[in-house]
């Protein structure tokens, strides 16, 4: 199983809860590729089995500038992964209602437009709940790990 983390931030926390999704996911024994660059080409050089989006929500609801072109690549260009499962972990605060972890919705979407499918709902961590989103996350990534084993 090769699985690709996407990740974008503004202050760097999805960033770090990438991080612990590629430590935890690792020492179970998935094989795990960070996207760099953020690109649709190598995304597709990467040949993933699985993907997991680890997004904060910005501004009104929007996606990171860091991962705003890789999602109209995407968008545009429409390559199917029907099948492939993925996760969202998408960062926000609830103070912003409507707007809360948007881009993490946003890019689920997409995933879902493309035909693959959601192992588990996304998960939405609140800034005004937690200081600490890496190890929140962590019995998450663990159901996530189960999943991608069966």
């Amino acid at each position: 199983m090769h699985l690709v983390i996407i990740s974008g931030s503004v202050f760097g926390t999805a960033n770090l809860v990438a991080d612990e999704a590629q430590t935890l996911l690792s020492n179970a024994g998935v094989q795990v590729s960070r996207l760099q660059p953020l690109s649709l080409d190598a995304l597709l050089a990467l040949a993933p089995d699985a993907l997991l989006v680890c997004t904060s929500t910005t501004g009104m609801g929007e996606l990171p500038d860091t991962l705003v072109p890789l999602f109209h690549e995407m968008r545009d260009r429409f390559p199917l992964l029907t099948g492939k499962p993925f996760g969202v972990i998408a960062l926000g605060d609830s103070a912003y209602g409507d707007t809360f972890c948007l881009a993490g919705e946003q890019f689920r979407e997409l995933l879902l437009e493309l035909q693959a499918s959601e192992a588990l709902p996304m998960l939405r961590l609140d800034a005004s709940e937690t200081v600490t989103p890496e190890t929140d996350a962590e019995p998450w990534l663990q159901e996530l790990v189960g999943l991608l084993q069966d």
